[in-house]
This record gives structure tokens, C-alpha cells and sequence, in this order.
């Protein structure tokens, strides 16, 4: 998988249909739609491929549990923290309407560094300081003492988070994070939560205050 930096692909990142084994053909077809994009350094397309088949099965979980199915985020830990990798990815249309960066847990790294920055760790331990993989349900909406003052509650809903209440794991934005992607800088990391930028929080927050239901959160490695 790429870790190069640069905008992330926004129509076609997800849901573009073609794929190729062939690694010459495959890099036309990157530049392809480098130049119709505008996208400098677009990741490769198996990362797609992959996301393409993670928003099949958000889709269908967010039927099944009756969640919202306009739009869910993704959070892909795998990606480089100074890259984008917090999408907010559009049901209706197949496309990702926005990406941020967002910070990871610090785990036994100091506070606020970026020292996992190519390598988050995972972990479920309370106390781990370290981020939880799975897919959680975003909840009720409160006051937080970081960023914007703006907070939502996050339900973990599998083995693999399901102390996120417990360890206090909700989504909120942080002065230390950046609009613009960082590369080959890290985002700097806190203790598990997905924080990210204010004005990032701001377009966040608008979708999910007009959401019809609870949306679901995703976070990958």
C-alpha cells in the first residue's frame, strides 16, 4: 500500500471499477486519473479495491442495525498519520465527500508526539492509550474541553472496542491537529481517541447533527 502524500481521490478513490494486475498498466491508469482529478500522488488501487469492499459491508451493517444510510466514516489506521485517512464516505452517490487527517493513540510513545505515525498500535486494554479497531456507533452529542468544545459519544460495538466507553473514547477535534496533510510528519497523538482538526469538526459536526439516525463510525487497520 502507498504512503505517498497528496490528495486523496475523492469520486473514484472508493468505487472505481477497474482494476488491474499488470503494474505498468496499472500506473497509466493511476495517471490517468491523476490528471483528471487533479490528484498529485494518488494511493494505489488495491488500498481502493479495499475501501471499495469495506463501504459494501458498512452499507449492509448500517441496514441491518438501522443506522444512517446516507453516509458513514471511515477511519483507516493502516494509512500514514500525516495522510488523510478520516472519510466521511457518501452511500447515495459511491463517492468520499470529505477527508481529514486525524490522530491516533500514543500507546507507551509520549503524549501529543507522532512517534507510531507509520505503525499505529491497536489495542482494546484500558489504559493502553493506544487506538481500538472496529465499528462503533456514534451516540449523543456533548461539551468537550478540547477544540471546538464539541464531542460525540462513541459505542463500541465489537470485541475489539468494546471498552470504549469505559476508557472515555469519543470523537473530538484538537488545536494540534492540521487542516493539510503533514507528510512525512505525523499527526500528533493522543490517548486513543480519533481527534481531529477544528474546522474539520465543524463540517463533521454539520453532518452529523442533520443526520436522520445514529451514523456509524469505522476505524480499520
Amino acid at each position: 500500500m502507498s504512503h505517498l502524500p497528496g490528495k486523496i481521490l475523492l469520486a473514484f478513490f472508493i468505487f472505481f471499477p477497474v482494476l488491474t494486475n499488470n503494474v505498468n498498466e496499472q500506473r497509466k491508469l493511476e495517471t490517468i486519473i491523476s490528471q483528471k482529478e487533479g490528484i498529485v500522488n494518488p494511493v494505489l488501487l488495491a488500498e481502493i479495491k479495499k475501501l471499495r469492499l469495506k463501504s459494501k459491508e458498512a452499507k449492509a451493517y448500517c441496514k441491518a442495525n438501522h443506522l444512517n444510510i446516507d453516509f458513514y466514516i471511515l477511519v483507516d489506521l493502516k494509512l500514514h498519520s500525516g495522510l488523510k485517512r478520516f472519510f466521511i464516505c457518501d452511500f447515495k452517490k459511491d463517492t468520499i465527500m470529505h477527508s481529514f487527517l486525524v490522530s491516533h493513540g500514543c500507546y507507551t510513545y509520549p503524549w501529543g508526539h507522532d512517534n507510531s505515525k507509520d505503525d499505529a498500535v491497536v489495542s482494546n486494554e484500558d489504559g493502553s492509550h493506544a487506538s481500538s479497531v472496529g465499528k462503533y456507533i456514534i451516540t449523543a452529542r456533548g461539551h468537550s474541553q478540547w477544540g471546538i468544545n464539541v464531542k460525540y459519544y462513541l459505542s463500541g460495538q465489537e470485541k475489539t472496542n468494546s471498552n470504549a466507553a469505559k476508557r472515555e473514547i469519543v470523537l473530538h477535534s484538537w488545536d494540534s491537529v492540521s487542516d493539510i496533510e503533514v507528510y512525512p510528519n505525523g499527526t500528533p497523538e493522543g490517548w486513543g481517541c480519533p481527534a481531529i482538526s477544528n474546522n474539520s469538526m465543524r463540517i463533521v459536526d454539520q453532518f452529523l447533527k442533520t443526520a436522520d439516525k445514529k451514523v456509524l463510525l469505522w476505524v480499520i487497520k
